[in-house]
């Protein structure tokens, strides 16, 4: 099947009329993307959006052979003439068939928003998933396999990647195609790096692309290290690296801190922005973790999926491990720390780095980069900073994605 798509755009465009915004403002060409719309093989149009006909023939394509044309989103606002020659959109009602006269087979997946989304089979036996923007499937896969290529609205709903992900419905060969692009992502590479992220890619419109073609997928760091300093995104950043995947195991290392209601509004304020079907581990014991002996009652969250020793890890933070790790060898006195102290430490962060460099789980780390600031006024202070700056170093060494956050922008380090 040759899919082209004529709009990759939120239902309003990009840029959005009158919007002043830094996204909209640097939507030009190339960047610049109509409401999205799919031509498949010349003759099937999912999604009929105004001027489709001109971004046809911009992308060298004709609607003259459509026969069908199929509708995923309520439209609202005025009817918009439809093209001469073209037949009237429809919709098919969810888990339908549609055996088209050009070979096609289309059938109607429910979605868990106002609208409907298609499975297209081709002669071949290729597979596509279009979904419409913002939403994700209402049920679980059929179990056919995994799509050839899944065209859906990334970044609005990674959620929706994930259940595929976990359904078995897209696997590392899968083209993962984002459309519905609105003004929330920041302009310029930051779109292809999140979505690159999470294993996905977007393309100009106009693009025509061979489903089941084989295309070069984004290769996915196994080991990613985020640093940044206090309150700089770090936190947000790598949370948003593991959205798109199923069963994360997130590993808080601070504890609950019992009487301190400045940290209960910090981890009420985490818990409250990770998808729910993450569980949690209140641990500083990652070795084992990372070894992949996770025991099946270990996580707390609602996600219904099996849990497995080879699901992601997201631990927050490396430096309250520090701390922990510091307490419990006596770190912080002068007397401990010279006669033991520090060899234990160093010891167990060997151990730990010894464990990342091992282990074959996804993992996205967190620590603060705690060297460019004020040197502490106290020997405890300036060993934490060192120790620190030190265990930041090895991790990184260990990990093929190294990124630095700053005011929320995240800068590569390496990968």
């Amino acid at each position: 099947m040759e899919l082209t798509l004529l709009g990759t755009g939120a239902p309003e465009g990009l840029p959005r009329p009158g919007c002043p915004c830094a996204s909209c403002a640097a939507a030009t060409g190339d960047a610049a993307r109509a409401a999205t719309a799919l031509l498949l093989d010349g003759a099937l149009l999912l999604d009929l959006t105004p001027g489709a006909a001109f971004a046809a023939a911009r992308a060298g394509q004709s609607l003259t052979g459509v026969r069908q044309v199929l509708l995923t989103h309520p439209h609202e606002g005025p009817a918009f003439e439809v093209p001469t020659g073209v037949p009237q959109p429809g919709r098919v009602a969810d888990g339908r068939e549609l055996a088209l006269l050009d070979g096609h087979r289309v059938r109607a997946v429910a979605v868990d928003v106002p609208g409907t989304g298609y499975e297209i089979g081709g002669t071949y036996g290729e597979r596509l998933l279009y979904l419409p923007p913002g939403a994700a499937p209402a049920g679980a896969a059929e179990g056919k396999g995994p799509y050839e290529m899944v065209v859906l609205d990334v970044l609005g709903r990674p959620d929706a990647l994930a259940r595929l992900r976990a359904n078995g419905a897209v696997d590392a060969a899968t083209d993962v195609i984002a459309v519905h692009i609105d003004h929330d992502t920041p302009p310029g590479e930051e779109l292809h790096r999140r979505l690159a992220a999470v294993g996905a890619r977007a393309v100009p419109d106009g693009t025509s692309l061979l489903v089941g073609e084989y295309h070069a997928v984004p290769d996915l760091p196994r080991r990613t290290l985020v640093l940044g300093g206090a309150r700089s995104g770090k936190s947000v950043e790598a949370e948003r690296r593991l959205a798109a995947f199923p069963d994360v195991l997130y590993v808080a290392t601070g504890g609950l801190r019992d009487g301190d209601t400045e940290w209960a509004a910090r981890v009420s304020a985490h818990r409250e922005r990770r998808p729910s079907s993450w569980r949690t581990a209140e641990t500083c014991d990652l070795v084992p973790l990372l070894a992949g002996e996770e025991e099946s009652g270990s996580g707390s969250g609602s996600g219904s999926g099996e849990k497995t020793a080879d699901s992601p890890l997201l631990i927050d933070c490396l430096s309250l491990w520090l701390t922990h790790a510091m307490d419990e060898v006596g770190a912080w006195d002068d007397e401990t720390w010279a006669n033991g102290g520090e060899q234990a430490l160093h010891a167990r962060v060997a151990e730990l780095v010894a464990a990342v460099r091992a282990t074959r789980r996804p993992l996205v780390a967190v620590s603060n980069e705690v060297g460019s600031g004020v040197v502490p006024a106290t020997p405890a202070g300036r060993r934490f900073r060192d120790e620190l700056g030190r265990l930041n170093a090895s991790f990184a060494a260990e990990c093929e994605h190294v990124l630095l956050v700053v005011a929320g922008q995240a800068i590569t380090l390496r990968g």
